[in-house]
C-alpha cells in the first residue's frame, strides 16, 4: 500500500479537533449519549463536523479550515453553543478535560462503527481505557518536505504543549500525581511516541513502505505518534494536548502553534537532528508529571531549566510573529497563566480540595465549558 500524496494547503492555516465528555446531570458520570447527540447535531448547519469516538460516552468536534486562532474560537463557539443546546434537551452535559475524574473504564461500550470494533478486537481492554479526551491541532505546511521539517521542529515544544493543556490529574477517582495522566494511556499503544527522524518525503515514503510491508500498518491512522503528517490535508497534526476545559484555551493553544509555525517558516531557527530526541521522552514525562513545575532539558545545549521559564521565553521570542497573525491576545492569556503556574489540572485540583466531591468538580467543569463561571 503506497502513501497518499501530500496535498497542497495554505501554509499556517489551522484546524482543531476536540474530544469531549458526555455526562449525565444526576451524578456527572459518563453517559452513553453519543448517538443521540449526533442525531440532534446533524439537524444544525455548523462549520466543521461532529463525529463519534471510540466509546459511546464521547464525541469529537472539529473546525473547518481557519486562518487564525480567533477564527478557530469563532467556529468552536458556534459548535459549543449547539452542543450545549442539544445536551440540555437530553438532560446531559458536555465537559472538557483530558480524563473523566471517576469513570470506570470497564463500564464503557465501544461505539458501533467498524473501525472502532476492529480496534477493540486488536487492543482489548486498552480500547475502553482509551476513553480519554484530547485536542488535536492541524497546521498547514507549504510542502511535504517542509511538513517533516516543521514536525521535528515542533517536537522540541511537545513539553510546552503538554504543560499548557494538561487537564487530566484524576483517573478512576484517584489523584494520579500527574498533570496529564491521559498520555500514559496513549503510550500503551505499540505505535505511539515519536515519528522517525526523516526530513524528506521520499525517505518518509520509504519508511512507510517498510512499515506496510510488515503488515503492522495499513494507513497513517495506525500511527499514534505525538505529531504525525496528514498528507490528505497537507498538514501536520499535533496530538499531545489534553482537551482544555474551555474553548477559549483550545483556541489560544492553536494560536500558539500557528505562531511557532510562522517563526519556523520565517526564520528557519534551527535544523532538527536525531540528537534532539535524546531528551525527548524525559522532557515529555516531566511535563506530564509536573506540568508547569517540570524541568526542561534544552536538546541543543543540554541545559536544565524550569519548563515554565522556557515557555515564557518562547512566548517573548515569537511575539512578533504572533502579532502578525492576530495571536497576541491569545499568547498574552497563556503567558499570564503560565507566569502564575496555572493550568486546567491545577484548577481541577483546587476545585476538588474545596468541594471534596469529584462529581461536583465535573459539574463545575461542565459549567465552565458552556461559558459559565464554573
Amino acid at each position: 500500500m503506497s502513501l497518499e500524496a501530500f496535498h497542497q494547503s495554505e501554509p499556517l492555516t489551522l484546524g482543531v479537533e476536540l474530544e469531549l465528555q458526555l455526562v449525565n446531570t444526576h451524578d456527572y458520570d459518563l453517559a452513553p449519549y453519543a448517538e443521540d447527540m449526533l442525531r440532534l447535531m446533524a439537524k444544525q448547519p455548523l462549520p466543521g463536523s461532529v463525529v463519534p469516538e471510540m466509546t459511546n460516552s464521547m464525541i469529537e468536534i472539529s473546525t473547518g479550515i481557519c486562518h487564525s486562532g480567533s477564527e478557530v474560537l469563532g467556529q468552536l463557539t458556534q459548535i459549543r453553543d449547539a452542543l450545549v443546546k442539544s445536551a440540555d434537551k437530553l438532560n446531559i452535559a458536555v465537559v472538557g478535560g483530558g480524563t473523566h475524574p471517576f469513570q470506570q473504564w470497564h463500564e464503557r461500550r465501544i461505539y458501533d462503527k467498524p473501525r472502532f470494533q476492529e480496534l477493540s478486537q486488536l487492543y482489548g481492554y486498552l480500547s475502553k481505557q482509551f476513553t480519554i479526551f484530547g485536542q488535536h491541532v492541524h497546521i498547514g505546511c507549504p510542502s511535504a518536505d517542509e511538513a517533516l521539517l516543521m514536525l521535528h521542529r515542533m517536537s522540541r515544544y511537545i513539553p510546552h504543549f503538554i504543560a499548557l493543556s494538561a487537564s487530566s490529574p484524576f483517573v478512576q477517582a484517584q489523584d494520579t500525581a500527574f498533570d496529564s495522566a491521559r498520555l500514559n494511556s496513549v503510550f500503551a499503544f505499540p505505535l505511539s511516541g515519536r515519528a522517525p527522524m526523516v526530513l524528506t518525503w521520499k525517505d518518509f515514503e520509504t519508511y512507510f513502505g517498510k512499515m506496510t510491508h510488515t503488515g503492522v500498518v495499513k494507513s497513517m491512522k495506525d500511527f499514534y505518534w505525538d505529531i504525525r503528517p496528514k498528507p490528505e490535508f497537507g498538514t501536520i497534526e499535533i496530538r499531545v494536548f489534553d482537551t482544555p476545559l474551555t474553548i477559549e484555551r483550545a483556541a489560544a493553544l492553536s494560536a500558539f502553534v500557528q505562531s511557532l509555525g510562522a517563526w519556523f517558516l520565517a526564520e528557519q531557527p534551527f535544523t532538527p537532528s536525531e540528537d534532539d530526541y535524546l531528551v525527548y521522552t524525559y522532557n515529555r514525562f516531566q511535563a506530564c508529571r509536573f506540568g508547569m513545575e517540570a524541568v526542561y532539558v534544552d536538546p541543543a545545549t543540554g541545559n536544565h531549566m524550569p519548563l515554565r521559564d522556557h515557555i515564557l521565553h518562547t512566548f517573548d521570542h515569537i511575539a512578533r510573529h504572533a502579532g502578525a497573525h492576530g495571536a497576541s491576545g491569545a499568547l498574552h492569556m497563556l503567558h499570564s497563566e503560565a507566569s502564575a503556574g496555572q493550568n486546567d489540572a491545577r484548577w481541577l485540583r483546587e476545585r476538588q480540595r474545596e468541594e471534596q466531591l469529584l462529581a461536583e468538580v465535573s459539574r463545575q467543569a461542565a459549567e465552565r465549558f458552556r461559558g459559565g463561571p464554573g
